[in-house]
């Protein structure tokens, strides 16, 4: 059964930074992609960022580029996101996901095991 336990989120002004932490257990991790995702007008929720399994392959959306580093450890398990220039609009319940069976993928209903979240919240 795959496991998903991240850490780090909490409250930060604007212009700060958090590091975010997703612990991952239950199977070889390296062979699936992984993202962070967060709740998105119309949307259940939205890939923020996402790493391939072997860590060569990212993908940001939009709104996150330049401020947000996606990376992982393998050895660890774990998969990080940096979020540098925060701003208010960041704030979200965020969510670390990894997929059924892919090793590369940004399509949300192909990551298939979710941890429980973890909340940021940026002041103005």
């Amino acid at each position: 059964q795959v496991h998903l336990v991240e850490s780090g989120g909490g409250w930060v002004q604007a212009g700060g930074s958090l590091r975010l932490s997703c612990a991952a257990s239950g199977r070889t991790c390296s062979r699936y992609a992984m993202g962070w995702f967060r709740p998105a007008p119309g949307k259940e929720r939205e890939v923020v960022a996402a790493i391939s399994g072997g860590g060569s392959i990212t993908y940001y959306t939009d709104s996150v580029k330049g401020r947000f580093t996606i990376s992982r450890d393998n050895g660890k398990n774990t998969v990080y996101l940096q979020m540098n220039s925060l701003k208010p609009e960041d704030t979200a319940v965020y969510y670390c996901a990894t997929t059924y069976a892919s090793s590369w993928t940004k399509s949300s209903p192909e990551y298939g095991y979710w941890g429980q979240g973890t909340q940021v919240t940026v002041a103005s």
